[in-house]
């Protein structure tokens, strides 16, 4: 019974990342597909309602000065990051779902990769949420690794 919940839990975490993947990959697409234009007047005409309820909101000026400096090329760069980190994600996902053996130490690579670039994201910028997504990815693996050692266990030996 012990082994069937770890398992369940192993499928819904997995499942997790696999819908996360998706919506990267849809926020990627959109950001790529959205007129750059558009994605500029939209912040400016928000930030600027907020600006005129409080001049001095730091966040609503750190956001304009933001908004100045998304150029095209970052606007590329993060639809391409979003969709690719997905796709990779989403791949590791599908592999793991079916048991596929390449599929392990793909995760553990993988997840490994992403849990370092987070942390690394959070010494810059203190969001608690890379934290969360890095305990997260920590808590796959480790359900992976258990996965994995049950599945080669009931493997033919040659």
């Amino acid at each position: 019974m012990k082994e069937r919940r770890i398992h369940g839990l192993f499928v819904l975490t997995v499942g997790l990342k696999g819908f996360y993947a998706l919506v990267e990959m849809a926020s990627g697409i959109a950001l790529y597909l959205v007129a750059h234009d558009s994605i500029i007047n939209f912040l400016s005409r928000f930030i600027t309602e907020e600006r005129l309820q409080d001049p001095q909101d730091w966040v609503a000026s750190t956001a304009m000065k933001l908004a100045h400096s998304f150029s095209l090329e970052t606007q590329h760069f993060y639809a391409f990051y979003l969709f690719t980190h997905g796709l990779l994600k989403l791949a590791v996902v599908i592999g793991l779902l079916r048991e596929k053996l390449w599929a392990y130490p793909a995760c553990f690579v993988v997840f490994s990769a992403f849990i370092v670039y987070q942390l690394y994201r959070y010494s810059f910028t203190q969001d608690v949420g890379l934290l969360l997504l890095s305990v997260l990815d920590a808590f796959v693996i480790a359900l992976a690794v258990h996965e994995y050692r049950l599945l080669k266990k009931h493997l033919p030996t040659h």
